[in-house]
């Protein structure tokens, strides 16, 4: 049976154990706001911060797992590499994020006729696409 979708986005997940640069980089850079702090089960924790109808959860555990996500963006492993967040304004977004000191290891460039694109890194080494349509 095929899923019966009842949200028009998906949710995001990622396992931090540095959310304060994390939470930092999402609420204070992006200007993400945060929806809730949830103590889980197990001990861990969840900032839930807005993007649209996406919700990106940074979740801590009680302690830091050893395995940590490998670093080099879209070439530097597979599985999840990036995820995109459709702007108004990528220029000025791009400009605030260098301004706060992250990695942009992709400049503003086009990516195919009438959308431009950039990657910046988050403070976990988790690229975000910033696309906009031209």
């Amino acid at each position: 049976m095929p899923l019966r979708i009842t949200k028009d986005s998906i949710d995001i997940g990622l396992v931090t154990g540095n959310i304060e640069a994390m939470t930092a980089f999402y609420r204070d850079t992006l200007g993400l706001q945060v929806e809730a702090v949830l103590d889980m089960p197990g001990g861990m924790t969840m900032t839930r911060l807005i993007c649209g109808t996406t919700i990106i959860k940074l979740v801590t555990l009680p302690s830091t797992p050893d395995a940590q996500n490998p670093p080099g963006g879209i070439m530097g492993a597979t599985g999840m590499r990036y995820f995109t967040i459709s702007v108004d304004n990528l220029t000025a977004a791009v400009e605030e994020c260098s301004a706060a000191g992250c990695n942009v290891p992709v400049p503003i460039r086009e990516s195919r006729p009438g959308v431009n694109i950039a990657m910046v890194e988050d403070p976990d080494g988790n690229w975000v696409e910033l696309l906009q349509l031209s």
